[in-house]
């Protein structure tokens, strides 16, 4: 495996380095290429990301990614937006999961869904025009576009329970109609049970009732909000992992963001990040070692190791070493 390291800004600094330890620790064939990208590398060079940095990034067979500061500057050009659409990554897949000893907002265990995600186009589509007095957005939906995130999400629900929410607001915006449409003829078309909700009241029903959910289909935007919103269930954003999948490429990264107010401190949560680890393991097709990851983060919380986030006072470094940890115990037991 061609592996990108990308830490980025903030804690991305922080959590890379103890997702690759984890890496190193299960001792897998790995070539670890690394490449400077974001605002750092924005300040200093006038670039966040170079046609350069998109080769050595298609010349790997998928990308571990931290985070990135992105500042309110009409010149910086988004390097997620960027590598999203250059290497065509479609389909944004964000697990949502209780983990051992850590509550949520409603303290409950009994949900396990995933939204799966519109990822190259929707509001997000980059075609915007910033003015004094007016400022728009051009929003995109496509057939093509609607058409491949719903076999995805069918794929996905078929491997799951077969049940699919599409989550749209097309009572109000017309052009959600087309992915509606889309994504209930492919649904029907692969045999997987459908309904479909406003975005709106998906958002009150997923924190009402999230046991009630499996698979969740969306554009762009709606998917990121909902996601976000989700992490209330789990506990919190530093839980998240989350893939970004195309037909030839794959992007994993924590769904939380730079915090620039706890970079540098050593105590963000890298369990995130390691999940994503955990996620670009099972694309790869290394069942075994994802499921080991999985457990040791699982066994690590259930000692009650968790970071200031989450009530704790364990660094990042000791969150690490007690999964890494783990994962060499159980490699010696199994040898």
């Amino acid at each position: 495996m061609r592996l990108a390291i990308v830490e980025g800004d903030g804690i991305g600094k922080e959590v890379i380095p103890a997702a690759v330890e984890v890496l190193d620790a299960l001792g897998l064939d790995v070539e670890k290429v690394p490449v400077e990208l974001g605002y750092g590398k924005w300040e200093r060079t006038g670039q966040a990301i170079t046609e350069d940095d998109l080769k050595v990034l298609k010349g790997c067979d998928c990308i571990l990614f931290g985070a990135i500061t992105t500042p309110p500057d009409p010149n910086y050009k988004s390097v997620l937006l960027t590598i999203r659409k250059e290497l065509d990554m479609y389909a944004n897949i964000r697990p949502i999961r209780p983990l051992p000893s850590v509550k949520g907002i409603l303290g409950r265990s009994n949900f396990n869904f995933v939204i799966v995600r519109e990822n190259t186009e929707g509001l997000y589509s980059g075609i915007e025009e910033i003015g004094q007095d007016i400022s728009w957005t051009k929003r995109i939906i496509t057939r093509k576009g609607s058409e491949r995130i719903a076999e995805y999400a069918c794929k996905l629900a078929k491997s799951r329970k077969s049940q699919l929410v599409i989550v749209h607001k097309s009572n109000v915006m017309k052009s959600d109609k087309l992915f509606l449409d889309v994504c209930r003829e492919v649904a029907g078309s692969k045999g997987v049970e459908y309904t479909d909700e406003l975005v709106d009241s998906m958002a009150y029903k997923l924190i009402r009732s999230p046991e009630r959910y499996d698979v969740i289909v969306t554009t762009n935007l709606f998917g990121d909000i909902l996601s976000d919103m989700s992490a209330a269930l789990v506990g919190s954003l530093g839980l998240l992992p989350s893939a970004n999948i195309g037909s030839r490429h794959a992007f994993f990264e924590p769904v939380h963001g730079s915090a620039p107010d706890i970079a540098g401190k050593g105590i963000a949560n890298p369990i995130a990040a390691i999940l994503s680890l955990r996620m670009m393991l099972e694309w790869y097709g290394k069942m075994p070692e994802a499921a080991l990851v999985e457990e040791a983060v699982d066994a690590a919380l259930t000692e009650g190791i968790t970071t200031p986030d989450l009530g704790g006072t364990y660094t990042t470094k000791e969150m690490t070493c007690a999964v890494v940890d783990y994962i060499r115990r159980e490699k010696e037991r199994t040898e």
